[in-house]
């Protein structure tokens, strides 16, 4: 998947976000979106996601150089942030066997060896509103990264993670991000260091 922005811009009231991006998102490479705190990196992940409409300019989505139906695109799309939330209700086996409803895990991956890859063994009966905030940013990341998309959105993947657990985001990076689209959102380095593009959104 490719994505073409288009005089792309996001404005709240009469103040700008950030206009006038005219970029190309290739498939297969990972992008870091970089800027200070408050400079519009969250805004631009949800607007390329569809949680937020544009304010102005266009989004294509392309496939093989053609252009992808909006109800296709979302199948392909998998998406981690902060605010994102979880259903606290279900237990984490719950929350697994929702998810693959709606996008199914690479790699042969399951309920349980997703469970197993978490680290969660002892948890996975527990309700999800009883896990602490690393564990719960550890699920939405696993939900994502390891979801059959081909266009993954991380927007400040390790807030809430201690040392080991960065060590492990970047250990799902290395085994789950291959020939996929990635964008990064982050002013922290060791969230992107894998990404081999760079994009400054203050440049906007």
């Amino acid at each position: 998947m490719d994505i073409k922005l288009k005089q792309l811009g996001k404005r709240y009231k009469f103040e700008w976000i950030f206009r006038g991006i005219d970029y190309e998102f290739k498939a297969n490479t990972a992008y870091a979106v970089l800027g200070p705190n408050g400079s519009g990196k969250s805004t631009l992940l949800k607007v390329l996601s569809g949680y937020s409409t544009p304010s102005k300019g266009k989004i294509n989505f392309l496939e093989n150089n053609q252009p992808l139906e909006k109800d296709k695109t979302y199948l392909q799309l998998s998406y981690a942030a902060p605010y994102i939330e979880l259903i606290e209700e279900y237990t984490l086996t719950e929350m697994l066997d929702f998810h693959q409803r709606f996008k199914q895990f690479q790699h042969k991956l399951n309920t349980e060896s997703v469970i197993d890859l978490l680290n969660f063994s002892k948890s996975k009966h527990k309700e999800i509103k009883f896990f602490s905030s690393g564990m719960k940013q550890r699920l939405k990341l696993a939900l994502a990264i390891c979801s059959n998309t081909n266009f993954l959105l991380l927007d400040e993947p390790t807030t809430n993670l201690d040392a080991e657990g960065v060590a492990w985001y970047q250990s799902l990076i290395k085994k789950f991000t291959a020939n996929r689209l990635v964008i990064v959102a982050s002013n922290v380095e060791h969230d992107y260091e894998f990404c081999t593009e760079k994009i400054s959104i203050i440049d906007y």
